[in-house]
């Protein structure tokens, strides 16, 4: 062992015993976390395979298209090409958005083709236009395999109220879905159908909100 490595294992035991911990207590520490961290690489040498995920954030939660966007960003930073299609949102400009459009629209294509919700438009004829609208565009940048994903933004609110048929939606991601291109869902309410052919779906639980508090949407945290 070189006098680095000594310097920071006696460096480690004189914090743990201040902290509590005798020189026994910590061995036995090393040696668990050692038999974690053997187990661990057993499991992850048997993870070898790849695919395009389905990926659905549902659920009363606040987070669903900020983890999507996270997801985004995480491409962008890798410079994987990537493609936004909000399905609902559009009476308002995002930070996402805003970024995005000004610095990274050469690695994201973001297409607002959303009006609001349901109850600002008033106009379900008009709504189901939209919503189909934005689902072809969704379509054809699906099929673009230079996308290594593709963020639908609350189109689960426009699969909930039968904007789009949840049965072809499903049929596209399973039949025609390149392999390798992950496709990220987001918005309350999933419909079983999405959840059932989902890889990964993830279920914000609200557990506090400020909105309840009388607190309005502010920049930064909402949009």
């Amino acid at each position: 062992m070189s006098d680095i490595d000594t310097e920071t294992v006696n460096e480690t035991v004189n914090e743990t015993v201040e902290a509590g911990m005798t020189e026994a207590e910590l061995a036995r520490h090393s040696e668990k976390m050692a038999k974690k961290k053997q187990a661990r690489e057993k499991i992850m040498a048997t993870k070898t395979d790849q695919k395009g995920l389905v990926i659905v954030h549902t659920g009363k939660g606040k987070g669903k298209s900020t983890a999507g966007f996270g997801m985004i960003f995480r491409h962008i930073a890798h410079g994987k090409p990537s493609a936004v299609v909000q399905f609902i949102k559009g009476a308002m400009v995002t930070g996402e958005r805003e970024l995005i459009e000004k610095h990274f629209s050469d690695l994201c294509q973001f297409h607002t083709l959303g009006e609001g919700f349901t109850w600002e438009t008033q106009d379900r004829a008009r709504d189901v236009a939209t919503a189909q609208k934005a689902w072809e565009k969704a379509k054809e940048l699906i099929c673009d395999e230079r996308n290594s994903m593709v963020l639908l933004d609350e189109i689960n609110i426009a699969l909930r109220y039968d904007y789009i048929d949840v049965n072809e939606v499903v049929a596209f991601l399973q039949t025609q879905k390149p392999h390798m291109t992950h496709v990220v869902l987001t918005g309350r309410n999933a419909k079983d159908e999405l959840i059932e052919i989902a890889d990964l779906v993830t279920e914000m639980e609200l557990v506090k909100h400020p909105f309840r508090s009388g607190i309005k949407a502010q920049i930064g945290v909402e949009f």
